[in-house]
């Protein structure tokens, strides 16, 4: 039944991201031309989005348990550090760039856009890159207590 329920709540969302037009990279590009043909539409899709979150993550902070049965896990900082934001701006100029985001990138290669399949392997490799070079910088660094050599 859980599969059958995230199916849906997946649909959902992508069906969202269609009807909003952040599927397209034209209308996410026009919205961040400031200086040129600034297309505001998507400010609206934002502003729903985050009123939809507020409510949702206040419901959800009173819970013990996900709707689905599993436990609800709340991010253990919430620190501001050097790997957030370049994460950040890395995030940023890929949607600048390219029009897309994560969701809206994975529902317009579902689609058949080969723009947003080469977005999608992109973002795939960089997530593989920094996973990589977090492994491998974690090994290098020492423990708390040993002596730097």
């Amino acid at each position: 039944m859980n599969r059958i329920s995230e199916f849906a709540i997946g649909l959902l969302f992508g069906l969202g991201l269609i009807v909003s037009g952040m599927t397209d990279p034209g209308k996410v590009l026009g919205f961040l031309d400031l200086a040129g043909a600034w297309d505001p539409s998507l400010a609206l899709v934002m502003g729903g989005a985050i009123a939809v979150g507020v409510g949702a993550f206040a419901l959800a902070k009173r819970r013990t348990t996900a709707f689905l049965g599993g436990a609800m896990q709340w991010p253990e900082s919430n620190a501001i550090d050097k790997r957030l934001v370049i994460g950040s701006l890395v995030f940023g100029a890929g949607w600048g760039l390219a029009g897309f985001c994560p969701g809206p990138a994975v529902v317009s290669m579902a689609a058949g856009q080969p723009k947003a399949a080469v977005f999608v392997l992109a973002m795939l490799a960089g997530m593989a890159v920094v996973e990589l070079a977090s492994q491998l910088l974690s090994r290098s660094a020492p423990t708390p207590g040993e002596p730097h050599s």
